[in-house]
């Protein structure tokens, strides 16, 4: 395996790839065609030094991936809206009063906003005060923080266990084991065709799904070994320590995701198993969505070529299964 560098998303009825600054989302519409949307994304900091410090290049890393994720969404979203116009809330019609043109972009943003703090809420702040429960006949602080963290790894995996159940989940699910078994089809040194990903694995140690429980897994050692006696610093440790805990978690899956030392492997077993939740085998026509995503904005002969030394290929890829593929070329994204 040899990394690509290609990354992804699966997102409604699609697939977000992103290769360097340039991404490309791919939809299969109700009319069965697939429309193809080609952008920049720069990212928060755009070309800053900043974003290559390791373990601060984490922080923005996942900042990004919210960020782009819900426009992709949005994009994704937007073809399976109902056919008539609905009419405009009162709150979209004060935000569009307030906000003009960018009434969108603040309503992303609060959406990003209340995501995370929801999600520090619920998977940070609640252990701790579960956990608080146990002070009155446990006295060992080592024992609470092991209770805390498993509280903490037990709502995660629950959290992830309940949505997956969800209908409409289970097809995004489905667009999510395409994308990694698109890009470990590359990364393998095979030919980027619906039989060649199809019998590629729908697990990927750089995934995001990895990323979050590993975020959970090193908050445990963490929180461990940070002893405070005030009940309100232990409180704030929680959530001022998101970052760093999280630059970590990003530097431990950037590693995992270019080598294949056995050790690392090992280590990336419990991301790779709750891939199992968040990853669906694919059909062949959301295969052909995901080639789609990744022929726009990475070329993977020229890739096999230098890295695995396979000749230049004529263009053999078929996808039969779709009606039509249109292009919409898009601006480049700069904020």
């Amino acid at each position: 395996m040899k990394s690509s560098g290609i990354g992804g998303q699966a997102v409604i009825e699609g697939i977000m790839m992103k290769h360097g600054d340039e991404y490309s989302v791919a939809v299969r519409k109700p009319d069965g065609e697939i429309e193809l949307q080609i952008s920049n994304y720069e990212g928060v900091l755009k070309n800053s030094r900043i974003k290559k410090w390791p373990f601060i290049r984490g922080v923005f890393a996942f900042i990004d991936s919210l960020v782009l994720g819900m426009k992709t969404l949005t994009f994704s979203a937007s073809f399976y809206e109902e056919e008539e116009e609905a009419q405009a809330s009162k709150a979209d019609q004060v935000m569009e009063k307030l906000f003009k043109d960018k009434a969108e972009k603040v309503v992303m943003g609060l959406a990003i906003v209340l995501s995370v703090v929801l999600a520090v809420g619920i998977f940070m702040v609640l252990p701790l005060l579960i956990a608080g429960y146990f002070k009155k006949y446990i006295i060992s602080y080592t024992v609470l923080a092991i209770i805390e963290g498993a509280i903490r790894i037990i709502l995660f995996i629950s959290y992830v266990a309940l949505i997956s159940c969800m209908k409409d989940i289970k097809r995004v699910y489905m667009y999510h084991g395409a994308e990694h078994k698109c890009i470990n089809c590359v990364e393998h040194g095979k030919e980027l065709t619906v039989e060649n990903v199809r019998s590629s694995s729908k697990q990927h140690k750089r995934c995001g799904t990895s990323f979050l429980l590993m975020v959970v897994i090193i908050s445990v050692f963490f929180f461990m070994f940070i002893r405070v006696d005030s009940p309100v610093v232990r409180l704030l440790s929680r959530v001022l320590l998101v970052p760093l805990i999280a630059g970590v978690a990003y530097e431990f899956i950037r590693l995992a995701g270019n080598t294949d030392n056995k050790l690392i492997g090992i280590l990336s077993k419990p991301g790779l198993w709750m891939q199992g939740l968040t990853t669906k085998e694919p059909d062949d026509s959301m295969i052909e969505v995901a080639i789609t995503a990744v022929e726009a904005v990475f070329d993977w002969k020229a890739y096999l070529a230098e890295e695995f030394g396979a000749e230049q290929l004529g263009d053999k890829h078929d996808v039969s299964g779709s009606k039509d593929i249109r292009r919409k070329e898009a601006g480049a994204v700069t904020d």
